[in-house]
């Protein structure tokens, strides 16, 4: 009955873990659906900002890359301004690399404004010191 009654728990057990395993996967699952967000949501797909300013930090991540960077309003007062990238890997399969953007760089953005007014883009591309341009892809055409 040893070998039995052990395989009848671990039968019972198996049958329990595939609800729980599912019920875990879907948490998971919806989580991420409901944390990720459109780009036309977000941002005003019908207006193009640009923005020069010092990089601040740039933060290589997934789901979304951030760049921040110190610029000046019109007043000549500096402004803090965050900008969204897709995921790190997309910016390295389109060439980035992490040397590209050094705390201090001047740099321009060409973007989407938020549609809130908040001082975030959605990047289209940077455009570095030495005059390349690296593209973002995160633009209505893309």
């Amino acid at each position: 009955m040893g070998a039995r009654g052990g395989g009848a728990v671990n039968l019972k057990t198996k049958k329990s873990f595939v609800p729980v395993l599912c019920g875990v996967v879907g948490f998971f699952i919806l989580h991420s659906a409901e944390t990720h967000h459109s780009i036309a949501a977000q941002f005003d797909m019908t207006k193009e900002i640009m923005i020069e300013g010092l990089i601040l930090e740039m933060e290589w991540q997934n789901p979304h890359a951030w760049l921040q960077i110190e610029a000046s309003n019109k007043d000549g007062q500096p402004e803090i301004w965050q900008i969204e990238f897709g995921s790190a890997n997309s910016l390295y399969r389109r060439g980035w690399r992490r040397d590209d953007l050094p705390v201090g760089a001047k740099v321009s953005i060409n973007g989407l404004p938020a549609r809130d007014g908040s001082r975030v883009v959605g990047a289209e591309d940077v455009t570095l010191p030495d005059g390349r341009t690296l593209f973002a892809g995160t633009g209505p055409e893309n």
